[in-house]
C-alpha cells in the first residue's frame, strides 16, 4: 500500500507549476464549423510526489466563468496512470484511465461520458497531454465516433509562467 513514486509518478512531476492557456474548441452541436476560444490559468501541485492536483479558472468558450479540477496519478497494481476531472460547469465526474506513449512525450487519459447528442447515451473520450518542451504542453480532447475513429473538438495550448 505504502511506495515510493516511480518513473511514471516521476513524469507528471514535470507539470507542477503555474501556466497560462488559450483554447478553441467546436461550436455547439451542428455548427462545429464555428470555433470558440476560450483563456485562463492552471496551478498543478504534487502531492507526496505520487499525484499531480490541478485548479483551473478560466472562461467558457463563448463566454461565462469556468473552474476545474484534474488530478492524475499512476497505479502500479493497475499498471496505468489514473485520475479525475470536474468542473463547474457539469454535474459529471470524468474518471481517467491512461497510457504514455513510448517516447514518454504524450499522455492519453481515457474516459466514458454523455455523448454531445444529447439522447442520454455515453461515448469515448480521450484528453491528451503532450509535453512539447518544459515551458509547454498541449491538451487536446478527442471523442470516439461510431467506426472507431476519433475526433478532436477542443485544444489548448499551456504555457509556463515564469
Amino acid at each position: 500500500m505504502f511506495g515510493e513514486p516511480q518513473q511514471e509518478h516521476g513524469w507528471l512531476q514535470q507539470l507542477v507549476g503555474d501556466w497560462t492557456y488559450t483554447a478553441e474548441c467546436d461550436g455547439p452541436p451542428g455548427q462545429s464549423d464555428q470555433k470558440m476560444k476560450s483563456s485562463g490559468t492552471q496551478t498543478y501541485s504534487s502531492l507526496g510526489g505520487f499525484w499531480i492536483v490541478g485548479e483551473g479558472e478560466g472562461e467558457m468558450p463563448g463566454g461565462g466563468p469556468a473552474s476545474t479540477r484534474l488530478t492524475i496519478g499512476y497505479d502500479p497494481a493497475k499498471g496505468h496512470y489514473v485520475g479525475s476531472w470536474v468542473g463547474s460547469m457539469m454535474p459529471m465526474m470524468w474518471i481517467y484511465e491512461g497510457e504514455l506513449d513510448a517516447a514518454g512525450k504524450v499522455l492519453t487519459l481515457k474516459s466514458v461520458g454523455p455523448s454531445f447528442s444529447g439522447d442520454g447515451t455515453m461515448a469515448t473520450y480521450h484528453d491528451v497531454v503532450e509535453v512539447v518542451d518544459a515551458d509547454t504542453h498541449i491538451f487536446r480532447s478527442r471523442v470516439q465516433n461510431a467506426d472507431g475513429s476519433m475526433t478532436e473538438f477542443m485544444t489548448a495550448e499551456y504555457r509556463r509562467v515564469k
